[in-house]
């Protein structure tokens, strides 16, 4: 589990895609103070279990999974990261809880640089458009984020200055993939209602819900 609140930048150093898999080395300045083989560390919103290690270097194995459903697919040597490690009891939660599993990714359609902000626009396909509500909450490369303007499969997010120069966002372009994963707590609530309007669906909440609906 974690917040969406970016510990610090990563640069890809290694990346070898395998038959059905790829392993992924990353440069990183800042050292992960107490890290364990077999830790999981959130790279760009994707929660990966950190393999080997020393005081600059993480490596990492992906599966077909993760290739598939996330923008690591079209990863190259150079490309920055944003990493966070996972929350723990004491940690403090600044952002939303964000599991790490990516639901799909995006296209970044436009970026605009404001006084005091950047505003960049996103793309996403209409399965994803239930969990994706104005002022709600949203992970896009492992940075929680807040959006807004949400139609047409589009929606907008609003950068601050830290979060620009902090997170991988300032070398995005145009065209760029980024991964998406909506909020999961919005994801469960959507889920259960589901179930609960089936036909076939009984008991005391639907019924509340039902009484509501006639009201």
């Amino acid at each position: 589990m974690f917040s969406g609140i970016i510990e610090s930048l990563g640069t890809i150093r290694e990346f070898v895609h395998g038959q059905e898999s790829a392993a992924m080395v990353i440069e990183t300045k800042t050292k992960f103070s107490s890290l364990d083989k077999g830790e999981s560390i959130a790279v760009n919103g994707v929660c990966l279990t950190v393999v080997n290690f020393n005081e600059s270097m993480l490596r990492m194995d992906l599966g077909t999974e993760t290739l598939s459903k996330t923008s690591f697919n079209n990863s190259k040597v150079g490309d920055q990261v944003n990493l966070e490690r996972s929350l723990t009891p004491s940690s403090k939660i600044s952002g939303h809880f964000v599991s790490g599993h990516v639901d799909q990714v995006g296209e970044v359609l436009s970026i605009e640089e404001k006084p005091g902000e950047v505003l960049l626009q996103f793309s996403h396909s209409p399965s994803l458009s239930p969990f994706i509500m104005e002022k709600g909450s949203i992970a896009l490369d492992g940075i929680s984020l807040t959006v807004f303007n949400c139609k047409d499969n589009r929606f907008n997010v609003s950068i601050i200055p830290f979060t620009w120069e902090h997170t991988n966002l300032s070398t995005r372009k145009i065209g760029d993939l980024i991964n998406i994963e909506c909020d999961m707590i919005g994801k469960y609530v959507y889920k259960a209602c589901q179930t609960l309007m089936k036909p076939e669906s009984t008991g005391p909440v639907l019924d509340l819900l039902q009484q509501q609906e006639k009201e």
